[in-house]
């Protein structure tokens, strides 16, 4: 099973890679100048976004220097620990909604701390491809198209979120 997720992860990317502007040719679609119009676009969009990303970026700062990260975590752990849950992957779990770059942060002390093919080494790994960034696509997409009310998305991510780090804990227990 191992080596077939592991062919499995060698193979998609490249085959995605050839895969896509092979149907676009397919298609006759002008794949150059599509990609070009669609840079063009991201590029305005990453425009109106940086204050939005700014103000996301400083709330993620004083929630971490404030130690209020911290302080939940501890509040969490006995829980997990009942579960049989590592405790190290609690700064991970919670933070992953708010920033990924501290998420990443975060999963490589816990990897330099207990090493890649630790259990909590591939469970953390497994944390990280599988969730996203709830709050910060919230804040960033939302924010830079205009919309305002969104209390069903926040409760949909967190619920995705959450899911993602149920199915994570079990995956890793079945596999390793």
């Amino acid at each position: 099973m191992y080596e077939v997720i592991n062919q499995i992860s060698r193979w998609a990317i490249p085959l995605i890679l050839l895969i896509i502007p092979l149907l676009a040719f397919i298609k006759k679609v002008p794949v150059f100048e599509t990609f070009v119009e669609g840079a063009e676009s991201g590029f305005s969009t990453a425009i109106k976004t940086i204050p939005f990303l700014t103000a996301m970026l400083v709330a993620v700062s004083i929630f971490r220097a404030s130690g209020a990260m911290e302080l939940l975590a501890s509040w969490l752990a006995p829980i997990l620990g009942v579960l049989g849950v590592p405790a190290d992957i609690l700064p991970h779990a919670v933070m992953r909604p708010l920033s990924g770059g501290a998420a990443l942060g975060i999963a490589t002390e816990v990897i330099k701390t207990h090493g890649p093919d630790s259990f909590v080494g591939r469970l953390i790994s497994t944390m990280q491809g599988s969730s996203d960034t709830t709050f910060y696509v919230l804040t960033l997409y939302f924010g830079s198209v205009g919309i305002r009310k969104y209390r069903y998305a926040v409760a949909s991510g967190l619920a995705a979120d959450v899911t993602t780090l149920i199915a994570s804990i079990m995956i890793c227990n079945m596999m390793f």
